[in-house]
């Protein structure tokens, strides 16, 4: 049976810029839509669109507890966090595949 993975991903507009925290199955794909705009919200109004953080799980329950814990953090440790990971806040999408296959 294959392992499936799950992804706590954080999208920002820019460096130091709007921050949005999510959780998927399919993080090429959901990173996708946010960049396409495809659905209304938060991330579309905001231009919340650039892959700058995330982690893989192989459980969804951890995914889920991970993301609801993130969301409670203070700002000031989410951009700690992304840049100890990506200190220059490069957009990860264009190289996801280096990332996750």
């Amino acid at each position: 049976m294959e392992e499936r993975y799950y992804y706590v991903y954080i999208l920002a507009s820019q460096k130091n810029g709007t921050l949005y925290i999510g959780v998927t199955n399919n993080i090429y794909w959901r990173v996708l839509q946010h960049k396409n705009k495809e659905n209304e919200g938060f991330t579309n109004k905001y231009n919340v669109n650039k892959l700058v953080y995330f982690e893989s799980f192989t459980s969804i329950g951890e995914a889920i507890v991970r993301e609801k814990n993130l969301k409670k953090w203070e700002r000031k440790w989410k951009i700690e966090l992304i840049e100890k990971e990506n200190p220059c806040w490069i957009d990860l999408f264009k190289d996801l595949d280096k990332y996750i296959y």
